[in-house]
């Protein structure tokens, strides 16, 4: 059942305006938040607006999260990062948020778990696209801290966007209290020691390993919530363990970024993209050559 669905089956009733936008469709829901497309009013142009009311106390921290993104996406301009336009926020007159809106732009894309990159050519396309906006999230001094399946839309043609920056954070910030998925969170983050950038390295390896396996990789958060929890890597099976059809240096790579000491994962995302690159361009060369092979039996057997 699609979250339209879910949002019509719940009597929740689309909103013909918010915040003096015209809404045209309920795209879906989000944690706290409804997803709407809307149209401005005096431009005409359109975006995607993410919509949050406060119903209790608890809902103060999703109104947070929208505040945080608008910020976050005012530090980066890079076509794999989905940017914010404006914030709009109603407050009582004492100062205290009722509602909010964040207005973003408008992808034509659907979640990664929704629409899977199918074989490995595609996966490494999604994934580089992936990799460089994170490179630009990061040369901006911001660690995304959430990065999973379903904040990378994937549209028509292959063109990936990063979503989702409401727990990004500079690099070096001790959250204060455990934020992330936990079939994708990284060591440090359920422990809350400092995130750095090769938290975001751990995050995308975990959503990497899910795409070329299917299967999601145990963490610190899902074996066991005590202090005395701990992984052990080497038991961790490969994703070409999984999945022959993976090359060895992809599976490599994916185990390197996933490693429970960060210190033992690549350096910077820079590293993971070049990587990557190289991975993808053998990838193409190997499969040209077994073009040209194939074509040159089928001349030889017509000769």
């Amino acid at each position: 059942m699609s979250a339209v669905d879910i949002h019509r089956l719940t009597g929740q009733s689309t909103p013909k305006a918010l915040f003096g936008y015209d809404v045209i469709d309920h795209l879906g829901e989000g944690a706290g938040s409804s997803i709407y497309v809307v149209s401005d009013r005096a431009t005409h142009q359109i975006y995607a607006l993410k919509h949050v009311v406060r119903k209790t106390e608890k809902d103060a921290r999703f109104i947070e999260q929208l505040e945080n993104e608008f910020a976050v996406s005012r530090s980066f301009a890079h076509p794999s990062l989905r940017k914010s336009i404006d914030i709009k926020v109603n407050k009582t007159w004492l100062g205290k948020a009722t509602e909010a809106a964040l207005v973003m732009e408008l992808f034509d894309g659907l979640p990664m778990d929704v629409v899977p990159p199918k074989g490995i050519p595609e996966t490494l396309e999604v994934f580089i696209q992936a990799s460089q906006g994170l490179e630009a999230l990061h040369a901006a001094g911001y660690v995304h801290c959430d990065l999973k399946p379903n904040n990378i839309l994937i549209g028509p043609s292959g063109v990936a966007k990063v979503i989702d920056f409401g727990q990004a954070c500079k690099a070096g910030t001790v959250k204060e209290r455990i934020q992330g998925t936990p079939d994708f969170i990284a060591p440090e983050q359920v422990k809350r020691d400092a995130v750095t950038f090769r938290t975001d390295i751990f995050n995308f390896g975990a959503t990497l390993y899910w795409a070329l396996s299917g299967k999601k990789i145990p963490t610190l958060f899902t074996i066991k919530k005590d202090e005395n929890s701990f992984l052990v890597h080497d038991k961790i099976a490969t994703p070409r363990d999984l999945n022959p059809l993976v090359p060895e240096t992809l599976s490599n790579l994916v185990m390197e970024c996933i490693h429970t000491n960060p210190a033992k994962r690549p350096e910077a995302m820079v590293d993971v993209t070049r990587r990557l690159e190289i991975i993808e361009h053998s990838w193409k060369r190997r499969v040209a050559a077994e073009g040209a092979s194939q074509g040159s039996k089928v001349r030889v057997a017509v000769s």
